[in-house]
């Protein structure tokens, strides 16, 4: 399994390879292009050495916004999402053990694998994770990272949909990015000529 998110080899990589930077990459996907969100964990990476969740949630986090703000930035809005990543790693250490995946891996209560709605749970409760957001990043967890739960596709709903062209979560090459543009682009006129 290899992501073809950011079109950069080495973001993807990083992306396929260390599940916190995915689940950062989905937490920066807010008001900027989905390249741009996904991209930013190497540039965080790159500028800290931080690439686990202890580290990112002990980094200085004075020198850590300087990080999100070098040229070009990590995000449209350094100090907010700087601080949200920050707050994420802290919750993913004190909650799962530093561990990014546990959160779609780890049993529930009565040693059982999580599924769909149990993910979808588990994700909501995260700093800068709303509805929609655990709803698509569940939906790239099952479309593309090899997440089986049951009911996956349901309680990702509409994102989970097969053969949709809605968010990240379909996005393999540069033919289904342009239709999630298209998408997106379509939604937005559509919410603007309802307003």
């Amino acid at each position: 399994m290899t992501l073809h998110i950011t079109g950069d080899s080495a973001a993807d990589a990083l992306l396929t390879d260390n599940p916190l930077a995915l689940l950062v990459g989905m937490l920066l996907d807010q008001q900027v292009a989905m390249e741009t969100a996904f991209a930013g964990p190497l540039k965080i990476a790159e500028r800290t050495g931080a690439t686990d969740a202890a580290a990112i949630a002990h980094y200085d986090p004075d020198e850590f916004l300087a990080a999100f703000k070098e040229s070009p930035s990590v995000h449209r809005y350094p100090g907010s999402m700087a601080a949200r990543v920050q707050s994420l790693s802290r919750v993913l250490v004190d909650d799962w053990g530093g561990d990014a995946a546990a959160l779609w891996t780890r049993p529930d209560a009565a040693g059982n694998a999580p599924d769909g709605a149990e993910v979808f749970r588990r994700l909501k409760s995260l700093p800068g994770f709303g509805e929609q957001k655990a709803k698509i990043f569940l939906a790239l967890l099952g479309k593309q990272y090899g997440f089986t739960g049951a009911g996956w596709r349901e309680a990702s709903a509409p994102y989970g949909e097969d053969g949709s062209f809605r968010s990240v979560a379909d996005i393999v090459s540069p033919e289904s990015l342009a239709k999630v543009r298209e998408h997106k682009k379509a939604m937005k006129a559509a919410a603007k000529a309802k307003a």
